[in-house]
């Protein structure tokens, strides 16, 4: 995909050893000691034999990079110990960690694996089997072709209302429909025709919303805002969204961790769906996770801005992410989808991101901040804990030490920060009440106010909505 290319450009090394490449410093074992400053690394250069290269097996940590170490100075003028390396400057240190950041992936399972995109793939066509079960046991299809055929070829409507998609008669009391005389026959789930006065047409609300019915003809189903993210309206429909997810929801989590990018996805599902019941039309039932989706894609889009300048083909990059969003907006046009969660979800994944990515190439260097990799919450080792002979890189080290002082002088954290820093503190502060206090005002708007926009039918075909009978 489009999006996967995005990250295996820039992670792009050569695996050859040249004249001016060593190993790897997981397979030497450097054992300097108070009196005794020899190592492998100086016996393997005085002896006849040459060294022998890495094991195709071999595993590296995550936390460290694996790059060759640059040349050995053999003619350092006043030096007692001329065959040791050169220490890594910070400029190659931070070159060094933004190169793993960036290291290309290969195969599905290489690196760390992101658990959250496999398992919630797996969760979601699971689902997707699920409802074209179901479809198939209330209609004699697993696909719907009467009164219609569902161009996502997928179940019917009125199946995926039943299982859970974001309906707004099913979430929330509306007088134009409670309130109506006579009351409105709603569609059966199992319903394959369009004919009003068929039986399979004249249910009351709570056989069609399911879930053991409605309270006393209240409908509360507030859980329509996150089920929806693991139902499909069909195989084109859930075939895009894996193809996103498996390349670049799968590049992003390894990139960013799975805390973060779970935080992202769920959040932009939600956001998205409360954004489309608000002004998509009442009648339009609502699935999928292309709202989460988006989400991810505003991830990406900000990742590409933040290091922009070192990119390879920045404009390409740019063009792919605006290809991916069109395509999903075109979709967002059939039945069972809702652009206003593709909005929704995407002004979550950039408020998110501006949050919890780290700050933007440029603005670090500019207030002296190395580029840092990100590093994954859960894999961090315990100093306390951790074995002597444990290999435990400098990096993790400082790192924990930081957290150490944080914790016992909080205050010492923003001393002497710059002014840039705190501008963008303030801006990343700004980005989480901003979402906050919108998704407080949607959720008053939806169950107080209930205001909709006329204009957004628009987005939708009229096919799609369906003239309920009186």
């Amino acid at each position: 995909m489009a999006t996967n290319d995005y990250y295996n450009d820039a992670g792009n090394r050569s695996d050859r050893f040249s004249a001016h490449t060593l190993f790897p410093s997981s397979t030497i074992n450097h054992t300097f000691g108070a009196q005794d400053h020899s190592s492998e690394l100086d016996s393997s250069y005085h002896t006849s034999t040459p060294p022998k290269p890495p094991k195709k097996d071999q595993v590296y940590s995550d936390s460290t990079p694996v790059k060759p170490y640059p040349k050995i100075r053999t003619n350092m003028q006043g030096s007692p110990h001329p065959h040791i390396r050169d220490t890594p400057s910070p400029e190659e240190h931070m070159n060094s960690d933004f190169s793993w950041r960036r290291r290309k992936h290969k195969g599905f399972f290489s690196g760390c694996i992101p658990w959250f995109v496999y398992g919630i793939s797996i969760i979601q066509i699971a689902v997707f089997i699920a409802e074209i079960i179901k479809n198939s046991i209330l209609t004699g299809s697993p696909i719907m072709i009467h009164p219609q055929f569902n161009p996502m070829i997928g179940p019917s409507t009125y199946v995926q209302i039943n299982m859970g998609a974001r309906f707004v008669p099913c979430m929330r009391t509306d007088p134009e429909i409670q309130g109506a005389q006579p009351p409105i026959s709603w569609p059966c789930p199992n319903t394959t025709t369009s004919d009003a006065t068929a039986a399979s047409n004249h249910c009351d609300l709570s056989a069609l919303c399911g879930f053991g019915g409605l309270n006393d003809d209240k409908p509360n189903q507030w859980f329509r805002f996150i089920v929806p993210m693991f139902l499909h309206a069909g195989l084109i429909h859930i075939g895009f969204n894996m193809l996103l997810q498996l390349t670049m929801g799968r590049d992003m989590e390894q990139t960013i961790g799975t805390i973060r990018f779970a935080l992202v996805y769920i959040s932009s599902g939600i956001f998205g769906f409360v954004l489309g019941g608000n002004f998509a039309a009442k009648a339009i039932a609502s699935t999928g996770a292309s709202g989460s989706l988006f989400g991810v894609l505003a991830l990406t889009l900000l990742d590409l801005i933040y290091h922009w300048q070192s990119r390879k083909h920045p404009i390409r990059d740019l063009m792919w992410i605006l290809a991916d969003v069109i395509i999903s907006f075109v979709l967002g046009l059939l039945p069972g989808l809702d652009n206003f969660s593709h909005i929704g979800g995407f002004l979550m994944g950039l408020a998110a991101g501006v949050c919890i990515l780290h700050s933007p190439a440029i603005l670090r260097q500019r207030i002296g901040d190395k580029l840092l990799s990100y590093r994954h919450v859960e894999s961090d080792i315990d100093l306390g804990t951790a074995k002597p002979s444990s290999p435990i890189s400098p990096k993790r080290a400082q790192d924990v030490t930081k957290f150490t002082k944080f914790t016992k002088e909080p205050v010492g954290f923003f001393k002497g920060r710059k002014p840039l820093w705190w501008a963008w503190w303030l801006m990343r502060a700004g980005a989480l009440i901003g979402v906050l206090v919108g998704f407080v005002l949607l959720l008053n708007n939806f169950y107080t106010y209930r205001n909709t926009c006329s204009w957004s039918y628009e987005l939708y075909n009229e096919w799609d909505e369906y003239k309920w009978e009186q």
